[in-house]
Order: C-alpha cells, then sequence, then structure tokens
C-alpha cells in the first residue's frame, strides 16, 4: 500500500483546508518544489497535486507549478486533480510528464467523458469521487449529488480507470481518522483499486486501512493520501511506509 503525500495548491501556495472550504485555509509553504522534494527525500513513492484554484474555476490555474515539479523530479510519479474539465487539460497534463489524471466533477457530469480519456490515455485516469455523507460532491465540493460514492463507482467498472480517490470530505484536513467504514465498503464492492484520502492523523489509522487493504471482496485499497498530518507531524511518511512494506513481506 502506497503513502501519498498530498500537495495542494492555492494561488500558488502549499495548503491545507478544512472539510474543503477555502476560507479555512492552513499555508504550510509558499514553495511547491522545494516541498515535493522533501516528500522525495523522505520515501514518497508518488505525489498528490489538487490545483485548489482549478476546481473552483473549472480549468487548471496552477498547471505552471505541476509541470516544474514534474521537471525537477522526473522519477516521481505524480497524480493530478482539480479544474480537469476537458481532454485538452488531460493531454496537456499527460504532456507535460504527470503519470496520471484525477477526474472528478466532470466524472459525475459526463462518465462518457472518463471513457475517452481512458482510450486516449490507458492506464492513466484515476477518478475522484468526493462524498458527504455518502453522495458525491462536485465543483471543489460546493454541490452535493444525489448519487453515491458506490453507484458511481459501478459507471467505470469497465472503463479502465487505474483506480479511485476516495475522500470522505467530513474528515478531510481534520485529523480525525479515516472514514473506514465507507471505505472498506467502497473497496469491496469495486473492481478498481481505492486510494483512502481525508482525516488520516497517526500511525494507527494506516494501521487500520493497510489491515483492510486485502478485502475479501473487490480490488481493495491500494493507497492512502495524508496531508496535514505529515505536515503537521502527527504522522511520519517513511514510517508510515515502511510499516506497509513490512505488512506485505
Amino acid at each position: 500500500m502506497l503513502i501519498i503525500p498530498a500537495i495542494d495548491l492555492k494561488d500558488g501556495q502549499c495548503v491545507r483546508l478544512r472539510q474543503g472550504r477555502m476560507d479555512e485555509t492552513t499555508v504550510f509553504s509558499d514553495d511547491p518544489l522545494q516541498t515535493a522534494g522533501m516528500w522525495l527525500g523522505q520515501g514518497a513513492r508518488r505525489l498528490h497535486m489538487v490545483d485548489l484554484n482549478g476546481a473552483f474555476a473549472g480549468t487548471p490555474i496552477n498547471a505552471e507549478i505541476v509541470t516544474s515539479v514534474t521537471r525537477a523530479y522526473p522519477n516521481l510519479p505524480v497524480q493530478i486533480g482539480g479544474g480537469i474539465r476537458d481532454i485538452a487539460s488531460v493531454d496537456f497534463y499527460m504532456e507535460a510528464g504527470v503519470s496520471f489524471v484525477i477526474i472528478g466533477t466532470q466524472a459525475v457530469k459526463d462518465p462518457e467523458f472518463v471513457r475517452q480519456a481512458c482510450r486516449s490515455h490507458p492506464g492513466k485516469i484515476i477518478v475522484g469521487l468526493d462524498a458527504k455523507d455518502g453522495m458525491v460532491a462536485t465543483e471543489g465540493w460546493v454541490d452535493v449529488s444525489e448519487v453515491s460514492a458506490v453507484s458511481m463507482a459501478e459507471r467505470f467498472a469497465d472503463c479502465g480507470v487505474a483506480a479511485i480517490v476516495y475522500t470522505d470530505i467530513a474528515r478531510d484536513g481534520m485529523l480525525q481518522g479515516v472514514n473506514l467504514d465507507a471505505t472498506v465498503e467502497l473497496a469491496e464492492q469495486s473492481s478498481i483499486p481505492i486510494i483512502a484520502s481525508g482525516g488520516i492523523a497517526k500511525l494507527a489509522d494506516i494501521v487500520d486501512l493497510k489491515a483492510a487493504s486485502k478485502t475479501k471482496t473487490g480490488a481493495g485499497i491500494m493507497g492512502a493520501i495524508t496531508g496535514r498530518a505529515i505536515y503537521e507531524g502527527t504522522l511520519d511518511l517513511g514510517e508510515a511506509q515502511n510499516y506497509c512494506d513490512r505488512e506485505e513481506n
């Protein structure tokens, strides 16, 4: 299981939000490139980047920063989400050296777009499902749909999606622990590997996720995204990854 550090970009800075609220922002660094190098140095094997401005604008805003990271660290796989609503944006990021593109809002609004992206870039597309009380939210988590995360995941079972990032919005940035029950339920019912996100606070949360990563049915949990916990020091990135590695041996 991968432990994936997050770099959320707002106005060119590395920030963390609470429950996705742009007015609940903590700035951790004004140098995303340096931050990416820091996480790589601590053992990161993949980096999760989110263009928060892009998520609200509906088009990439911080793409230049993302490109600078892929150029500086070509051996560090990067997955990027936020504001990716058309195939031109997907193509741009692929050409910029990004390993995976995350489609969130547009996956809910236009599932065919995901199929198109998967055909154009096989194995490179991740679907982001962000949920409030189990219902998928879009437009930077502002609009809550009437579609459950489990039902939405089923729509992409035969698309060739590489993974699903599942975020419990109520837990995101709150350091209250991951929503294990909802994450495991999705992992058990999905044929697509799940990347857990939202609320990870300490190593115990990783232990719980790792124990649940091999579900009896479904594709299981392949990774966990962590942000505030590693920035504030309640979770050590290297220790968490080493734990997962040991448990797999």
